[in-house]
């Protein structure tokens, strides 16, 4: 973590250097620092740094578009005549094992419109979940098990 801490810091000293401080800039000068540390991974300890780079931008990319769907489908439940739904918390069988993970994956599901997470069991083995429509929670399990945990157990599995 302390790898994109560095990332960070000088996407910054970029964003300085060059005198404008515009979101294009900072994302250019993220993405040139990201090379740059990529080059000199050996000496810095962190091979893979790219890849993970890549990994959590793919991660971030899944969410958003996430969002777009169920942002669209909740505006469509709004909006019908007949407001046909079925609320429900249904139990999720974590396989993420980390708080991190587990606090991350609970984030975005409770960010995605039409569903919250409510509650992790005592022994983090279990999240449980509010869906605006839980007719069907095996389809919703399927989709965050393929979808967000699959994503964020790519991206941090080996993060200690």
């Amino acid at each position: 973590m302390i790898i994109y801490a560095i990332n960070l810091l000088m996407a910054v000293v970029w964003a300085a250097v060059t005198g404008s401080a515009t979101l294009h800039n900072l994302v250019f000068g993220f993405l040139l620092s990201t090379l740059a540390l990529g080059l000199i991974r050996d000496q810095i300890n962190g091979t893979g740094y790219v890849t993970r780079s890549i990994r959590v931008a793919s991660l971030i990319g899944l969410f958003l578009v996430e969002l777009a769907k169920a942002a669209w489908k909740v505006a469509i439940l709004v909006v019908s005549p007949r407001l046909d739904i079925k609320p429900g918390i249904f139990a999720y069988p974590l396989t993420v094992t980390r708080d991190f993970e587990i606090m991350l994956l609970a984030n975005l599901i409770t960010l995605t419109p039409g569903t919250l997470s409510v509650d992790v069991s005592d022994d983090k083995s279990t999240l449980y979940v509010h869906a605006l429509d839980c007719s069907d929670p095996d389809a919703t399990r399927r989709d965050i098990a393929e979808g967000f945990e699959r994503k964020i157990r790519e991206a941090f599995h080996d993060l200690a």
